[in-house]
């Protein structure tokens, strides 16, 4: 890496990228002259006859343009020289622009694509010594977000272990109460920290997992998620909405139901019931769980998809939570290039709609 940052080189670059910049140039000037001298001999007319003796006007004489008010041949070459120099100089321009731009639009695209997976390929570094100098920080960045994300990673796993061993021996010590009132109030406290702490480190290390991504059947995986919710006696009921198969989108199947999951349990715990909506068009796939639970302040419909942000009326022991359930399912739901938007019913009770943007599904996909 010194070498390459080494300023002689750097300069000699330059220099080398400025002579072949020229050399185009010079090119597409010189092919530009050589193509309109071709065209004007090519093209253009042969002299005609011998002019007419003194006082005797040609035949069709209309002016000193030529005849029938023409613009002569010598008008005719200078308009078909410069038009022939000018096409071709636009021309050099627009193949010179697209090649010293093609390394800055693979740059954006793979500035996009990261947001999306953070593990892909690093790009070549190629083209004018602008462009392979912003590769070459793009990479390094690349590689230390990957880092600093392994090292959260073992964050989490050393503050889990930290957190889980006392709270295994307090719940060992409430075994031995006498009162059972005690030992149940006590048990109560204990698995609302339990579940707070796995909420918590769920969300940390959820935004590091590098899950595969596969061809899903969204269809196949909210009908399960319903199942779930009424074998565990919930209110849960799904209404088909969809008048013919639903093709297979391209998911992390593990995030999605992880975002589902969490958009179902907000409707259950406080709504108390829950029904499932599945709708698509040209552009997305949609996922609407709908409520009749309490609702949310409009004001706060943003804020809740913020980690951590509670709407105070939730904050009870029979609720529960931490608020990261929507913030979960928001995180994921951008990762998979969509939204989740939330808005109030008519009547009362919450609408909170999953948006998945169409995208083309790799045949390899389809294989697994």
């Amino acid at each position: 890496m010194a070498g390459d940052q080494n300023p002689l080189r750097q300069s000699l670059q330059f220099r080398l990228s400025a002579w072949v910049s020229a050399l185009l140039l010079g090119v597409a000037v010189v092919s530009s002259h050589v193509l309109a001298l071709t065209l004007m001999f090519e093209v253009l007319p042969h002299p005609g006859p011998p002019p007419m003796p003194p006082g005797i006007p040609p035949p069709d004489f209309a002016g000193p343009g030529g005849p029938l008010g023409q613009p002569g041949p010598r008008v005719s070459g200078l308009l078909l020289d410069i038009s022939v120099r000018l096409g071709a100089l636009l021309l050099a321009a627009w193949v010179g622009a697209r090649w010293l731009s093609d390394p800055v639009r693979r740059l954006a695209g793979a500035a996009r694509e990261l947001g999306h997976n953070i593990h892909r390929p690093p790009l070549p570094e190629t083209g004018t010594l602008e462009c392979r100098e912003a590769t070459r920080v793009f990479n390094q960045m690349q590689q230390h977000i990957c880092a600093q994300l392994e090292q959260r990673d073992q964050f989490v796993a050393a503050v889990s272990h930290d957190l889980r061993t006392p709270l295994t021996r307090l719940a060992l010590r409430v075994e031995s109460l006498q009162d059972a009132s005690e030992r149940q109030r006590f048990g109560r406290d204990i698995a609302e920290m339990d579940s707070m702490i796995r909420a918590t480190l769920d969300y940390l290390r959820g935004a590091a997992d590098a899950e595969p991504w596969v061809a899903l059947d969204l269809a196949s995986l909210v009908d399960s998620l319903v199942h779930d919710q009424q074998d565990s006696g919930h209110d849960v009921v799904q209404a088909s909405t969809l008048g013919a198969p639903l093709a297979p989108v391209r998911a992390q199947a593990s995030a999605l139901r992880r975002c589902l999951t969490n958009l179902l349990e907000n409707a259950v715990r406080y709504g108390g019931a829950a029904e499932v909506r599945l709708t698509e068009d040209a552009d997305a796939v949609r996922v609407t769980v709908l409520d009749r639970g309490p609702g949310i302040p409009d004001a706060e419909l943003v804020k809740v998809l913020q980690p951590f942000y509670r709407v105070e009326a939730s904050r009870n022991r029979d609720s529960g939570g931490v608020g990261l359930g929507l913030a979960t399912a928001s995180d994921i739901a951008r990762q998979h290039g969509g939204t989740i938007r939330l808005c109030n019913r008519p009547g009362g009770g919450l609408q909170a709609e999953l948006v998945l943007p169409r995208k083309p599904v790799e045949s390899k996909m389809l294989l697994n």
